[in-house]
């Protein structure tokens, strides 16, 4: 198997970088202001034999451009993967942009989407897979679900705490 199509799960899981909250008091800022600082957290890897890994993960969110802009560094690893994704994304007007980089693997990608509310639905793509995103953000907790096509990956489901 090819490092990118292998590599898949950590182009998905930078989109973690795109959940924030969108209340009345962010309002005045981008939606990635909420997001500055550290963040970890875990879930479940499901490989396309039904096969599970547990999955942790760090992250770190640097906002910028009155949080409208976002660069992230994220972290990952399971029993088969091991990934360190370098992203940077923005927001105009709820659409979802940017690009990823996971230099150990020689793997980078697109990302584009819409931001409503609480929630974002969006596309991951690379050199051979692209993913469905759907995310959720809850005060300090963000829920991603990804559901990956062109990899040995079924599904990816994370939760990340604010630390």
């Amino acid at each position: 198997m090819i490092a990118q199509i292998k590599f898949a799960p950590a182009g998905l899981l930078l989109l973690l970088a795109l959940a924030a909250p969108q209340d009345a008091a962010l309002a005045a800022t981008g939606p990635f202001a909420a997001l500055a600082g550290s963040w970890s957290g875990g879930g479940t890897l499901t490989m396309s034999n039904g096969a599970q890994e547990r999955l942790r993960c760090r992250a770190s969110y640097n906002p910028a451009g009155g949080g409208d802009s976002l660069h992230l560094t994220l972290q990952c690893a399971s029993d088969s993967y091991k990934f360190d994704v370098a992203s940077d994304v923005v927001n105009r007007g709820g659409a979802i942009s940017g690009s990823w980089n996971e230099a150990s693997h020689n793997s980078s990608g697109s990302v584009s989407g819409r931001a409503s509310g609480d929630s974002i639905q969006a596309t991951a793509r690379g050199a051979n897979f692209s993913t469905g995103l759907s995310l959720t953000t809850s005060g300090n907790r963000q829920s991603v679900t990804l559901t990956p096509q062109g990899t040995d990956v079924r599904g990816v489901s994370v939760t990340l705490a604010k630390r």
